[in-house]
């Protein structure tokens, strides 16, 4: 069976990045192609590559003998079901549900962090006062991480104890708080250090830093390759 995941330039493509750590965890065999997203039709959702994989025209989009799942969320659930209980998500039933409402918040939540703190691993910024839309989906963030990671801590590092796809989803978010100078103290500072640490995070890092070509060519990527 062949497994490929199509993604969009690691440097920006924080949507890509989750499904990608979720198959390498899950120690799933995939090829992995980028498609370059600073194209004609860039913006619209009409890039003529990226339509070729994914009907919605967007990635990543995962394909697999023949099939095609082109959100992030669908395809980390693929990878779920191809191992073991408790491999991607927690094996416990209520905390599973937890682990799933967390992780479809972040899916579907957050546009002010989404639209004002656009993933760019290369970048560093000064902190600055944030729109008070972004400033609570920040707080909520916090919040989500200080809460879990204290019902948990006697499980493991992870957010649920043992990782999981909500790390996954979560580990963007670390790479933007960084970027961006957001202050983090105690047990969020603590588990963002833990994602960002990430053998595999490192690997699509070191893979993006190692990419200059897309370097002042188009900004926000983020928001529009979901």
């Amino acid at each position: 069976m062949a497994t490929i995941l199509f993604v969009g330039n690691k440097n920006f493509s924080s949507w890509s990045l989750r499904p990608w750590l979720c198959l390498r965890w899950a120690a799933i065999p995939f090829e992995e192609r980028v498609i370059r997203l600073d194209q004609p039709g860039y913006g619209e959702r009409r890039i003529a590559e990226v339509l070729a994989v994914s009907p919605a025209g967007t990635v990543p989009a995962l394909e697999v003998d023949g099939l095609s799942i082109w959100d992030s969320l669908a395809i980390a659930e693929w990878a779920a079901e191809q191992v073991a209980p408790g491999v991607l998500w927690p094996a416990d039933p209520a905390t599973r549900a937890v682990a799933r409402a967390v992780t479809a918040e972040m899916h579907s939540g957050f546009a002010g962090v989404r639209r004002d703190l656009p993933m760019n691993l290369r970048r560093r910024c000064a902190p600055q006062p944030w729109l008070p839309e972004t400033r609570a989906g920040i707080e909520r963030i916090v919040q989500l991480w200080e809460g879990l990671r204290a019902r948990h801590a006697a499980e493991g590092p992870w957010l649920f104890g043992a990782r999981s796809i909500a790390d996954a989803f979560y580990t963007p978010v670390a790479t933007r708080f960084r970027t961006y100078g957001v202050e983090l103290t105690g047990a969020a500072r603590e588990y963002a250090e833990k994602l960002l640490a990430d053998a595999d995070f490192k690997a699509w890092e070191h893979d993006a830093l190692s990419d200059r070509s897309d370097e002042g060519r188009f900004p926000g990527t983020e928001g529009l390759y979901t």
